[in-house]
């Protein structure tokens, strides 16, 4: 079951005041480097600005709900085997 808490408009960045969390994280130095060179050329403001567009991305396209869809798609198309 969905959190409400976090529907997509949660995950939308609104004109209201956010808040944030510091956070630590390991990754492999080739994606820290790939990362680095996204900034340096532009395409982010920086090393921040590009992992929280990452993570929201990332929690938009893996919603609980729509993974749910899919799983509960294959289990109706493996018992039926409609197309």
């Amino acid at each position: 079951m969905m959190n409400p808490e976090y529907t997509s408009q949660s995950l939308e960045l609104s004109e209201k005041p956010l808040m944030f969390t510091t956070i630590q994280a390991k990754v492999p130095d080739v994606l820290w480097q790939k990362a680095q060179c996204f900034v340096q050329r532009g395409w982010a403001n920086d090393t921040q600005q590009l992992i929280t567009e990452a993570l929201r991305r990332y929690l938009e396209s893996y919603q609980e709900a729509l993974v749910e869809r899919f799983i509960l798609d294959d289990v109706e198309w493996g018992l039926r085997g409609e197309d």
